[in-house]
């Protein structure tokens, strides 16, 4: 089937021909290891790609030649411009009708303000799409379609001063005189490629091709490989004195952690989780735990302490597993830059850090975003209990969706299920009855956004008393803290610009250690 690609490999995914969860590819290419995070692309899963890019240390944004730059990936362009990642941009299916490529340099410039720099330039377009020009080299890149749907094209590569040669192989002279048109025209409107622009995310590479037929596919891994950045360092919490916080007057700042960069070359061994999945394997009801590294060496067997446990807690990492959409195979080590999965019984959460040696170590954890979709899950077969809820456990501990309660519920009244978008909540239901074998039943909410009120319950309190929270419904989320449901923007925005006190945030960091 090539409507689903080699990271896409739940049901859901098979059949609408879409990625709902991000994904993790390992491979070595060129003496190099490359760990690809396969990320959605529909807006509703948008928070699982936040999750992994947290992660990555360079971005490609993969663009339809025809439809150009798409509502959900702003939010992606969003996400990578907050954590100032290198974006490079690899426009696909140039083998159908497309747009030209200046149109998509001006979508991207005027939509998002980032420069790009093409590196692969296309020749052509659907049935006259011919191959590319490589401006770096200033050799063109000639493909012949293949035969077969899905079979890699044959290649030719003729250098651009050959001319005679171009024209006879193009074989479409307003094709041919365009070519030598643009690669004039490019010379003189582009600024140059700069690798500290393409590092600070002020300037994208950009590559045209068409992955379906794998051409270009090559020469962009080749070029990404030479100018992404390598494994880079995170600053992280660090307590000393085993993990213990001082208590503090009332008047002191609560926050007592050393906060220091983690560099790779750190000798200990740090990573954090940033993905938990489970049922990879079907057959064998399996948990995993995606982490990556940030410095020292995976040792398989090694204990490793872990942020959010005490201090004399250890963990054994009896095996770590290299990863290819759903495939798994064993490995002995592993370095920084890595991404490894590693058997997760229920103790590793996303946002977790492990580390060895004697400071309790952190790295800030991956924050929730405001949901905007909200609705009551229930169970209407009481026969089925224990497996709902050991699937709905699992699937919140995925960050499928987000749960919240009402106030002190510490797990016997209605869950709330909170979405960025429906399709999650269809994900949901559609895994649970997959791979749970229960029905669930949901009833939605008439709320469409929430905030989490960072002036602690005592604010939520004096608000309430006051009569200013009157429409809004008060819940806690699974760190106990508490959130507010409005039913509109403009409410959201009065109670936030009148009650400052609530300090009202559109997003949740987890706590870095457990206190």
């Amino acid at each position: 089937e090539q409507r689903a690609t080699a990271s896409d490999f739940m049901e859901m995914e098979k059949e609408r021909g879409i990625s709902i969860s991000s994904t993790v590819m390992n491979f070595d290419y060129q003496g190099l290891r490359v760990n690809i995070l396969d990320t959605p692309g529909h807006q509703d899963f948008s928070e699982d790609t936040y999750r992994a890019l947290a992660a990555a240390d360079n971005a490609v944004m993969l663009l339809d030649a025809a439809k150009g730059l798409e509502p959900q990936t702003r939010k992606l362009f969003e996400v990578c411009r907050m954590r100032q990642l290198p974006l490079f941009t690899f426009v696909n299916k140039m083998d159908r009708p497309a747009l030209t490529p200046y149109e998509i340099m001006d979508q991207i410039e005027e939509e998002f303000g980032l420069e790009t720099h093409p590196i692969l330039w296309p020749i052509g377009d659907g049935d006259r799409f011919k191959g590319v020009l490589d401006r770096l080299t200033n050799i063109v890149h000639l493909y012949s379609k293949p035969t077969k749907r899905g079979a890699k094209a044959e290649v030719v590569e003729v250098p651009l001063e050959d001319e005679a040669k171009l024209k006879e192989l193009i074989d479409d002279d307003e094709l041919f005189e365009k070519l030598l048109e643009d690669a004039e025209l490019l010379v003189e409107l582009m600024n140059p490629l700069d690798l500290e622009r393409i590092m600070a995310a002020d300037q994208s590479p950009l590559f045209f091709g068409s992955a379906m037929t794998n051409f270009g596919v090559q020469l962009f891994l080749d070029k990404f490989c030479d100018m992404g950045t390598k494994p880079l360092g995170r600053n992280a919490s660090k307590r000393a004195d085993g993990g213990k916080k001082k208590k503090k007057a009332a008047d002191e700042e609560e926050e007592d952690d050393e906060t220091e960069l983690v560099p790779p070359e750190h000798e200990e061994f740090t990573g954090f989780v940033f993905k938990t999945q489970a049922n990879l394997d079907p057959k064998h009801r399996d948990r995993l735990a995606y982490v990556r590294i940030v410095s020292g060496t995976y040792e398989k067997g090694m204990k490793v302490g872990h942020s959010r446990s005490k201090a004399s807690k250890k963990y054994n990492l009896a095996q770590a597993q290299a990863l290819f959409g759903n495939s798994r195979d064993s490995i002995e080590v592993a370095y920084p830059g890595d991404v490894i999965g590693i058997n997760n019984p229920g103790n590793f959460a996303i946002g977790d850090t492990l580390f060895t040696g004697n400071a309790k170590v952190a790295f800030p954890g991956i924050p929730s975003f405001s949901p905007e979709k909200f609705a009551y899950i229930r169970n209407p077969n009481p026969s089925t209990y224990k497996s709902f809820q050991k699937g709905i456990d699992q699937l919140l501990a995925e960050g499928a969706v987000q749960a919240l309660r009402q106030r002190n519920d510490d797990g016997g009244g209605p869950l709330i299920l909170a979405a960025v978008g429906q399709l999650q909540f269809e994900v949901v239901q559609a895994r649970l009855e997959n791979e749970y074998g229960v029905e669930s039943v949901l009833e939605p909410m008439g709320y469409t956004m929430a905030r989490w009120a960072d002036g602690g319950w005592d604010a939520v309190d004096k608000a309430d008393k006051d009569g200013k929270l009157f429409g809004i419904m008060i819940v806690q989320d699974r760190w106990k803290r508490p959130v507010l449901l409005f039913r509109n923007d403009w409410k959201a925005a009065s109670v936030a610009a009148e009650e400052k006190y609530l300090e009202l945030l559109p997003w949740s960091r987890p706590p870095s250690f457990d206190e």
